[in-house]
């Protein structure tokens, strides 16, 4: 319940988190093909390198909320589509959660998580069942909320988090879609995994993964 989070280990998730979309642009783009443009992976993998140059290249700041607000900027100007906007509100909001300045605690990330994902219900309306990102970033915060609550270690809560995010995004296959391109595929959307959902899970993936590794700091 102790640990610490600081700004670069928060760099090295998001470096993460770039480097598993870039590996899955073929993936991510088949899934879209399927129920949408067929750009949701060049448009994150062409946001994900803009990313990565951010963060390799800019001066280390040592304050969490700018550390997020430029990580916003970043996606909403890098990532086409309607995914840019929806990760960047996930990052704005979150740079707004409460901190210690340069280090978040494990209750100050999970709300940080739940700032981003109130964010983001915010700007997109969608809910669960509506097949989006959502059905993956929603259970995975409750997850951490129900985990932190019974005052599991981080790499509880985070082991939570993903297999919740994990179960949402292969939810997704079995609903129809209710928002975005592929609601007007109606009832032909069913038998689909979302993309924005897949895209979602893995910023849980690679979160358990880097801020569950011994010494990362």
């Amino acid at each position: 319940m102790g640990q610490e989070i600081t700004v670069t280990q928060l760099r090295r998730w998001l470096l993460a988190y770039a480097a598993r979309i870039i590996e899955n642009e073929d993936h991510l783009t088949e899934l879209d093909t399927a129920i949408g443009d067929a750009d949701h992976g060049v448009n994150m993998r062409r946001g994900m390198g803009k990313l990565q140059e951010r963060l390799q290249d800019e001066e280390q700041t040592e304050d969490i909320g700018s550390f997020l607000r430029s990580v916003a900027m970043t996606l909403i100007s890098g990532v086409g589509g309607a995914a840019g906007p929806l990760y960047g509100t996930f990052f704005l909001r979150a740079a707004t959660s409460p901190t210690n300045g340069s280090s978040v605690d494990l209750a100050q990330l999970t709300q940080m998580f739940r700032f981003g994902l109130d964010g983001l219900q915010q700007r997109g309306k969608a809910q669960t069942d509506d097949k989006t990102m959502i059905d993956t970033i929603q259970p995975a915060v409750e997850a951490m909320e129900a985990a932190l609550a019974t005052q599991q270690s981080t790499a509880v809560v985070l082991a939570a988090a993903r297999q919740a995010a994990h179960l949402g995004m292969k939810h997704t296959i079995e609903i129809e879609a209710r928002k975005g391109r592929a609601s007007y595929l109606g009832p032909h959307s069913i038998g689909h995994q979302d993309p924005g959902a897949t895209s979602a899970y893995f910023l849980f993936e690679t979160a358990a993964e880097v801020f569950t590794k011994t010494g990362a700091d």
